[in-house]
């Protein structure tokens, strides 16, 4: 069978051409092995070009006061204590290496006064820590590794989609998939293989995400019996566009409020002062003024309570939505314009800063961000959670199958920080392509099945099947999928409870067989459904990990919130939710404890209280 379709022999595979996938392919080919990048989309058109504030690294450039425990500290924290601990530590350590890295391999940053990389003020974190270009940081980081990653001998398949891993027994030995012009079947041989495709905001209707993050390299590790891990743990940035409809869930960086931009409700008041947690009360500003002189980077001003968490902020613009404070199309107003009370020549800055947001609203909205607050709202951003890995390596619980990215979890416990995504990629992209190198080194070729190429074949075409065979009479895929979106924002989305959770369960188990069901008519060329089609596994199975985590946690923690259990719980704070396939098929969780953290890390959170 496998004679039948064209064959690609790679040491190592490499699954996404964003950020972690670049890294990784760049690293694994610096060492000598032959590597191979396959993506959904153009190369160059990943989602990173849409992570536009920047990325965190603590070189101290803006404030000297920055070091790496001070990073480490506030992930952790953010994190809520869930984090994979040396995950935490080796990024935090790490991320200024692979920014200098980034800027030799010619990334053009924006520059303080005397010539150093610039850094900015972002949520959760302590000092101005993010080096950026503008608001255009994830072009820029994409540029620059698809630029460098040409040189070094790596093969790009643009516009293919990965079906499924392929195994050898206990180890991984490539993968199926085919073009998604020609519809023509394409199998990867490799001694490793690392996912790296990125998020999954395509099982929520409002979403920041592209249309690539429907939780592929999520669902294609689980299937090949790698273990997930937090997958409960979902953020919604606070402030995507509300309006019009057609810009719905579009991110607004967080870089607005970074620069001084500030939230209101339809009374014009700021009610983030109104809630601010204990544990960050002493390094939140008490006053407005105070709250100013830090987006100037004032070193003895602190925080304004906008730049607090993500999961914190969106919670606080839905309850003002909620309580009927909102804005006229369920949102509330983020005002940078304000900012010409406070300084000439407002309007020029606002741009020079921010300038993919003021084309952006100038475009799609026709507001002029320089003169009127935007109206926002949460959106569906990131998934903390994702294919557990060795924080050392990114290999997961599958032989030779590595993870890295936004689709490994680990290093953003229960919150991720703003920022923490860009260096994440890189630090441990790196880390990835650099193990997956030494794997494929140091073992042996492996052998492909062919009965798992046929039954994936088979698989892949069933929806033409049942479009000869059902008539007009069965639901789309893109019916299906809506529903699905539906469905997880209204019941799995910000704010969480027992029954409506229960209900999600119930439902996807009905979404499960209309998808079973789902038909696609025409032939495999050019056939957008026929992808959805084949997209709506992965989606589904995602979603059924989303619930059942969420399910499972009793308690509220960083981006995963429950009415019914509104507070921390002690004991939940010490372990982790772990997923994995049963031998009969069906998802199963259990509770693991989180590995003790090493006492001189403990010191370092103490100390940075």
């Amino acid at each position: 069978m496998a004679t039948n379709y064209e064959t690609f022999e790679y040491d190592v595979l490499v699954i996404g051409a964003g950020g972690a996938g670049l890294r990784a392919a760049i690293e694994a080919s610096a060492a000598g092995v032959k590597v191979g990048l396959v993506c959904k989309s153009l190369l160059g058109k990943a989602h990173t070009v849409m992570a536009e504030g920047g990325m965190a690294a603590a070189m101290g450039n803006v404030d000297d006061r920055d070091s790496w425990k001070v990073h480490f500290a506030d992930t952790m924290r953010g994190g809520q204590y869930v984090n994979n601990w040396r995950m935490a530590e080796l990024h935090a350590k790490e991320a200024p290496a692979r920014v200098h890295e980034l800027e030799a391999w010619g990334a053009v940053f924006d520059r303080t006064k005397e010539g150093k990389i610039s850094q900015r003020n972002f949520g959760g974190h302590r000092y101005p820590r993010l080096a950026h270009v503008g608001d255009r940081t994830g072009l820029e980081m994409i540029r620059t590794l698809q630029d460098h990653g040409i040189h070094q001998g790596i093969t790009v398949h643009m516009e293919w989609t990965i079906v499924t891993l392929l195994k050898d027994g206990n180890r991984i030995a490539g993968a199926f998939g085919y073009d998604r012009e020609r519809g023509r079947f394409k199998i990867f041989k490799a001694k490793a293989v690392v996912v790296a495709s990125g998020g999954l905001g395509r099982a929520f209707k409002i979403t920041s995400n592209s249309w690539e993050g429907t939780g592929d390299g999520h669902s294609l590790a689980y299937h090949a019996g790698a273990e997930l891990l937090d997958m409960e743990f979902i953020q919604f940035h606070p402030t995507g566009m509300i309006w019009p409809p057609s810009v719905q869930g579009i991110l607004v960086t967080e870089s607005v409020r970074g620069e001084g931009g500030v939230l209101r409700n339809k009374e014009g008041k700021r009610f983030m002062y109104d809630d601010i947690p204990d544990n960050y009360k002493s390094q939140t500003s008490t006053d407005p003024e105070e709250g100013w002189r830090y987006t100037q980077n004032d070193k003895t001003a602190r925080r304004p309570p906008e730049l607090l968490t993500r999961d914190h902020v969106a919670r606080c613009i839905n309850r003002e939505v909620k309580a009927g404070r909102g804005s006229p199309h369920g949102g509330v107003f983020l005002d940078i314009a304000w900012i010409k009370e406070k300084i000439p020549n407002a309007a020029e800055h606002i741009k020079k800063k921010l300038p993919s947001m003021y084309h952006q609203f100038m475009q799609l909205a026709n507001l002029d961000i320089t003169k009127e607050p935007m109206e926002v709202g949460p959106t569906t951003h990131y998934a903390m959670g994702g294919v557990r890995v060795n924080g050392e390596t990114q290999m997961s619980s599958v032989l030779g199958l590595f993870a890295a990215g936004e689709c490994a979890a680990g290093l953003h416990g229960a919150n991720r920080l703003g920022g923490n995504s860009l260096s994440d990629l890189l630090v441990f992209g790196k880390r990835a392509g650099e193990y997956a190198a030494k794997f494929a080194k140091e073992n042996s070729t492996v052998n492909l099945d062919d009965a798992q190429i046929e039954d994936a074949a088979k698989q892949a075409l069933a929806p033409f099947e049942r479009g000869t065979t059902t008539g007009d009479s069965a639901e789309g895929p893109y019916q299906v999928q809506r529903e699905l979106q539906d469905m997880m924002q209204s019941l799995v989305g910000i704010v969480r409870n027992e029954g409506e959770m229960q209900q999600a369960l119930q439902n996807l188990t009905k979404l499960k067989e209309c998808a079973d069901k789902a038909a696609v008519y025409g032939h495999r060329e050019y056939n957008p459904s026929w992808h959805t089609a084949l997209d709506l596994k992965h989606l589904l199975t995602i979603s059924e990990a989303i619930t059942r985590a969420a399910v499972e946690r009793k308690e509220s923690r960083g981006g995963h919130f429950r009415e019914d259990f509104p507070d921390k719980s002690p004991e939940d704070a010490k372990m982790n939710i772990v997923i994995s396939k049963g031998a009969d098929g069906s998802m199963q969780l259990r509770r693991e404890p989180i590995p003790p953290m090493p006492e001189e890390l403990k010191q370092v959170i103490e100390e940075m209280k």
